[in-house]
C-alpha cells in the first residue's frame, strides 16, 4: 500500500456553554492494534487541523481534554477530512455516531504540565527512558545525554515525584526501562517556594516526573553486567531498584577501568570507557560526578569501584523523604604535553611543558531531604549533607622556555607528592507557612556550611637560567595546609499577596563566613637534615566575611504575563589579618543590586521572557595573600590585599514556539555579562622568562552570546521517524589582563553551528547523524601580536540496527579535525566504536562483543586562547581495546491495577 496525507479539520468546544476548548489532543490511531499514527493540539480559537501521512484508508480519531469526557469516532481517509464541531461533555455521553473512550490520550496539557503517555510511543521492547523521550515532540537529547524541551535545559529527572539517587537527570533516563514508566510530566523547575505555595516555575529550567505504571509500582528491578577485554580492561556493576508503592529503596555497584562510573544500562553504547562524552559528566584526569557528587581527579585513565545506596518514601500530606549514600575509590594517571606561547608588549616567548601525573581518592558521600507537613499551611524542611574525601597524588613536570630565535632561556623539572583531606557538612532548616489562599506566605531559614582542607606536600625542583648569567636555585620544601571555612546564613521572607496574581516581597539575610588559612612552608636544611619553616613563604591568615542584605520586590503570577522586580543593598564587611607577616586590613563595601524577570505566555506555545541580574564576589583568599607561591618555579604567584569586589550586570533573553501542528520547535536564546572591577591577573615578566603575576581590578571585560534551536519531526504511521535540529550559536569576549605593565585585551568571536539528524525505520534501524563546526577568531590591541584564526570540524555518525531479531548491531564514529594545533600534536582522528550484541532468554540477558577505538586513534588534543596566552595541549586517552560482556536483567512485580486484556481505549461500536 502507497501512503496518502490526510488533513482533517474540526473545532472541539464544551458541550454545555458552547466555548471552544483550548490545549484539547487530537490524535489518529489505526484501528486494528491502536498503534499512533499522528496528533496535534486545539488553538485558543479551539481549532484542530491534523496532518499526517498513512497507508491505512481508516483511523480512529480521538478527542481528549484535562477535564472532559473522552471520545472517538471512525474516520475514512480523504485528502481533506471537515469534522465541523466536537462537543466534549464533562460525563460519560454518548453522542450520534461517535464512541466513548478511555484514557490513552498521548498527550495532555494541564496547567503548566506536558504529560506524554509513554506507551503511545513506540520503541524497541528493551528501550530506556532515554530512547522514549527522543521520540517527544519539542525534546531534544544530545551526545552527552543532556536533555532539552522546546530550547530549555531539563536540571532534574523525578521518579513518582521524589529524587532517583540524585537530580542528574542521567541517572533515571538511562537506568530505567521503558517498560515500567506510564507517564511523562515536563513542567518548569519550581523553588521549595513555589512548590509549596502552589506557584509555577519561571521556566528556565524543567522538571521531568516519571510516573510508574500501577502494576510496577510493587516489586523490584534487577540489574547486573559484567565484562573483560584485552589489555586487561574490565568492567561490572549492578543495580536493584524496589518498589512499594510511595518506597523506593535502591542500591548500585560499580568497579572498572574505562572510565565508566558504570551507572548506565544501554546495552549497545554504554560501558565503553566515555564514547562522545556519554553518560555522566567527567573531569580533566578522568574523574567522574553524578549530579554534584563527584568522585576521582581530572583527565586522563581512571580506575574506579563505587558503592551506593538511595532511599525515598512520601505520604502525601505528611511528610517526603530521601537520601543517599556512595562510597567511591579511584586510581587515575595522565601523562601531556602542553605548548604555550606567551604574549608580551614587545614580542613573545614559548614554553614547552611534560607533566606525569598520579592519583587516587577515597570519597564518602551522603545527603537527605526531608520534608514534614506540620498541616497544610506548614512544612518543615531539612537537608543534611556530608562528604569526605581522602587524596594522594605524585606530579611531575618537565618544563623549558625559549625566546622568538629558538635560543634557550630557562627549564625546570618538579616533583611534587601531596597527601589531603577535605570534609564538607551543610545543613539548611527550612520553615514555610501558607498565610491565606492568595499566596501569602512567611518563611524562615538557617543554612550552615562547614569545610575544611588539609594537606601535605612535599617538592623537588631545579630552575636552571642560561645566557649570559646563568644560575640554577634548588627547592626541596615541606608545606602543610590547614583551611578551614565556616559559614551561616540567617535569613526570612514575607511575600504579601495584593490578590490572585499582584505581590509585595520582602526578604532580610545575614551571612558571616569566617576562613582560616594556615600555610606553612619549610626548607630542606642539608647540614641538619631537617625542615626549617620560611616565615617569608608561609601565612596564618583568618579571613572574616559579614554581608547583610535587605531585599524588597513586586511582581505578579498572572496567566499570561508574570514579572518579578526585586532591589537589594548587599552591605559587607571584609576583616582580614595574616598573624606571620603582621598584617591586617579592613573594607567595607555597600552596592545597590537588583533583579528581575518577565515571562509573556503569547499562546499557541510561543512564550518570550527576559532576566537582568547584577551579582557581587569578594575577591579569594588566594587571591587577597600577599605571600609569594612558588610552586611552580617559574611562575611566582602573590596577593593583592588592596582588591575590591567586581560586579557583574547579566542580561538574557529567550522566545520559544512549538507548533504543535507542524511538529516544529524554535528556541531563540541571547545574552550579555559585563563585568566590572573584574579580578584577573596581571603578570611581569623578566629577562629571563620568570613570571610573577598578582591580582587587580579592571574594568572593560564582558560575554556575549546567541542561538537558534530549530527542530522539526516527521512521522509516518510506525513505518519511520524523522527528526532533525539546526542549531547556530555564537559568542563574543573581551579579556583584559595586565603583562609588563601594558593594557592587554584579547577579542574573541565563535562561532559553533551545529546540524543533526534523527532517523528510525520500523524500529529496525537508527542513523545519528551529526556535524559540529568551530570557528574562532582572537584579537589583540598589541601590534605585535598576529591575530589567531582556528577552526574545528567534528562529524559523528551513529547507526544501530535491531535486525534479525534479537541481534543488535551498534557503531559510534566521531571524525575530529584541529588543524591549527603546533607541530608534534595529532591534529586529527576518527574515534569508532562497535558493538555486537546477542538478546537471550527473552531479552533478558544479552551478550555483547564490543571494540573500542577500533582504529587506534583516539586523541585529547585542542587549542585554547588567553588574554596573553595561546596554548596547545594533548593528553592520555583510552585506546584500542575490545570486551566481551554480558548483561542480566531480573524484574518481578506483583503491583495491583494490571494492565487491561488487549490494551488500548474501550471503544463501542454502533
Amino acid at each position: 500500500m502507497s501512503g496518502q496525507e490526510f488533513l482533517v479539520k474540526g473545532k472541539i468546544v464544551d458541550a454545555a456553554t458552547g466555548n471552544p476548548i483550548e490545549a484539547a489532543t487530537v490524535y489518529a490511531e489505526t484501528i486494528k492494534d491502536s498503534t499512533l499514527v499522528t496528533y496535534t493540539i486545539t488553538n485558543a480559537d479551539g481549532f484542530f487541523a491534523l496532518e499526517g501521512k498513512t497507508a491505512y484508508k481508516r483511523l480512529r480519531l480521538a478527542f481528549s481534554s484535562n477535564g472532559y469526557q473522552s471520545v472517538a469516532q471512525e474516520v475514512e481517509l480523504k485528502p481533506e477530512v471537515n469534522l465541523s464541531v466536537i462537543k466534549l461533555e464533562e460525563r460519560v455521553e454518548q453522542l450520534a455516531g461517535i464512541d466513548v473512550i478511555g484514557e490513552r490520550v498521548p498527550i495532555t496539557i494541564k496547567k503548566d504540565t506536558l504529560e506524554f503517555n509513554a506507551d503511545s510511543f513506540k520503541v524497541r521492547p528493551d528501550a530506556t527512558v532515554e530512547d522514549v523521550l527522543k521520540k517527544l515532540p519539542g525534546v531534544e537529547v544530545d551526545s552527552d545525554g543532556k536533555i532539552t524541551v522546546n530550547g530549555k535545559e531539563v536540571n532534574q529527572v523525578l521518579v513518582n515525584g521524589q529524587v532517583f539517587f540524585s537530580t542528574d537527570p542521567k541517572v533515571a533516563t538511562k537506568t530505567l526501562s521503558k517498560d515500567v514508566i506510564s507517564k511523562i510530566q515536563i513542567t518548569n523547575t519550581k523553588t521549595k517556594e513555589q512548590e509549596f505555595v502552589g506557584e509555577e516555575g519561571d521556566g528556565e529550567t524543567k522538571t521531568i516526573n516519571l510516573t510508574l505504571k500501577e502494576d510496577k509500582n510493587k516489586g523490584y528491578m534487577g540489574r547486573l553486567s559484567g565484562g573483560y577485554g584485552t589489555d586487561d580492561r574490565y568492567q561490572a556493576n549492578g543495580l536493584l531498584n524496589y518498589f512499594n508503592d510511595t518506597q523506593r529503596i535502591s542500591i548500585l555497584g560499580s568497579s572498572n577501568n574505562i572510565n565508566n562510573p558504570g551507572f548506565s544500562f544501554d546495552e549497545i553504547y554504554e560501558m565503553v570507557g566515555n564514547s562522545r562524552g556519554r553518560g555522566f559528566s567527567f573531569n580533566n584526569n578522568g574523574g567522574f560526578a553524578i549530579g554534584n557528587l563527584s568522585f576521582g581527579f581530572g583527565q586522563g585513565i581512571t580506575t574506579s569501584s563505587t558503592l551506593g545506596a538511595s532511599y525515598a518514601d512520601q505520604d502525601k500530606g505528611k511528610y517526603k523523604t530521601d537520601g543517599n549514600y556512595f562510597y567511591a575509590y579511584s586510581d587515575s594517571y595522565n601523562n601531556e604535553k602542553t605548548s604555550r606561547e606567551n604574549i608580551l608588549p614587545d614580542g613573545s616567548y614559548f614554553t614547552d611543558t611534560e607533566s606525569s601525573f598520579v592519583g587516587s581518592t577515597i570519597s564518602n558521600q551522603g545527603s537527605a531531604n526531608l520534608e514534614f507537613d506540620v498541616d497544610k499551611t506548614t512544612r518543615i524542611t531539612i537537608q543534611p549533607s556530608l562528604s569526605v574525601n581522602n587524596t594522594s597524588s605524585t606530579d611531575s613536570d618537565n618544563t623549558v622556555s625559549t625566546d622568538e630565535d629558538g635560543n634557550l632561556i630557562n627549564s625546570s623539572t618538579s616533583l611534587q607528592t601531596t597527601d589531603g583531606f577535605q570534609r564538607t557538612f551543610s545543613n539548611r532548616l527550612e520553615i514555610m507557612k501558607k498565610l491565606d489562599t492568595l499566596g501569602s506566605y512567611a518563611r524562615v531559614y538557617f543554612d550552615n556550611n562547614n569545610r575544611v582542607n588539609d594537606s601535605e606536600s612535599f617538592l623537588n625542583a631545579q630552575r636552571s637560567i642560561f645566557g649570559d648569567n646563568p644560575s640554577e636555585q634548588v627547592q626541596d620544601q615541606q608545606t602543610t595546609i590547614d583551611n578551614a571555612n565556616d559559614s551561616y546564613e540567617l535569613g526570612a521572607s514575607y511575600r504579601h499577596a495584593l490578590n490572585k496574581d499582584l505581590y509585595l516581597d520582602f526578604r532580610y539575610s545575614y551571612n558571616n563566613n569566617e576562613q582560616s588559612n594556615e600555610r606553612s612552608v619549610s626548607d630542606f636544611d642539608e647540614v641538619t637534615g631537617d625542615y626549617v619553616f620560611n616565615s617569608s613563604l608561609s601565612s596564618d591568615f583568618n579571613f572574616n566575611v559579614d554581608k547583610h542584605v535587605p531585599e524588597v520586590g513586586f511582581g505578579s503570577n498572572g496567566k499570561k504575563f508574570r514579572f518579578n522586580l526585586r532591589a537589594r543593598i548587599e552591605q559587607i564587611g571584609l576583616d582580614n589579618e595574616d598573624f606571620i607577616q603582621s598584617t591586617t586590613f579592613s573594607k567595607d563595601y555597600s552596592n545597590l543590586l537588583f533583579n528581575s524577570y518577565a515571562n509573556y505566555d503569547i499562546g499557541n506555545g510561543k512564550r518570550f521572557s527576559a532576566h537582568y541580574n547584577t551579582n557581587l564576589n569578594v575577591p579569594s583568599v588566594n587571591q587577597l595573600q600577599p605571600v609569594p607561591n612558588v610552586s611552580n618555579p617559574l611562575n611566582i604567584i602573590v596577593g593583592n590585599p588592596n582588591l575590591g569586589p567586581e560586579i557583574t550586570h547579566n542580561l538574557y533573553l529567550n522566545y520559544n514556539n512549538y507548533n504543535w501542528k507542524d511538529r516544529t520547535g524554535i528556541f531563540l536564546y541571547s545574552g550579555m555579562t559585563f563585568e566590572k572591577d573584574k579580578i584577573v591577573s596581571s603578570t611581569t615578566t623578566d629577562e629571563n622568562f620568570i613570571r610573577t603575576t598578582n591580582y587587580q581590578n579592571v574594568a572593560g571585560n564582558y560575554r556575549g552570546w546567541a542561538g537558534i534551536s530549530y527542530s522539526k519531526q516527521i512521522k509516518k504511521d510506525s513505518l519511520y521517524t524523522l527528526k532533525f535540529t539546526i542549531n547556530p550559536y555564537a559568542n563574543i569576549s573581551r579579556q583584559v589582563g595586565f603583562t609588563n605593565g601594558s593594557r592587554l585585551e584579547a577579542k574573541t568571536l565563535n562561532l559553533n553551528p551545529r546540524i543533526g539528524l534523527m532517523f528510525n525505520y520500523k524500529e529496525m534501524i537508527e542513523l545519528e547523524p551529526e556535524y559540529r563546526l568551530g570557528i574562532n577568531a582572537t584579537r589583540y590591541n598589541l601590534d605585535n601580536v598576529a591575530n589567531i584564526d582556528y577552526i574545528t570540524h567534528n562529524l559523528a555518525f551513529k547507526l544501530t540496527t535491531f535486525w534479525p531479531e534479537n541481534l543488535v548491531w551498534g557503531n559510534d564514529i566521531t571524525y575530529s579535525y584541529n588543524g591549527n594545533l603546533g607541530a608534534g600534536f595529532d591534529k586529527d582522528a576518527i574515534f569508532w566504536n562497535m558493538s555486537l550484541g546477542l538478546q537471550m532468554f527473552k531479552k533478558k540477558a544479552t551478550l555483547k562483543v564490543l571494540a573500542f577505538d577500533l582504529l587506534n586513534q583516539n586523541i585529547n588534543s585542542q587549542r585554547t586562547t588567553g588574554q596573553d596566552f595561546i596554548q596547545d595541549y594533548q593528553g592520555t586517552v583510552l585506546k584500542r581495546y575490545f570486551m566481551g560482556s554480558l548483561t542480566i536483567k531480573f524484574d518481578s512485580f506483583g503491583g495491583k491495577g494490571a494492565p487491561e486484556k488487549g490494551g488500548g481505549p474501550r471503544f463501542i461500536r454502533f
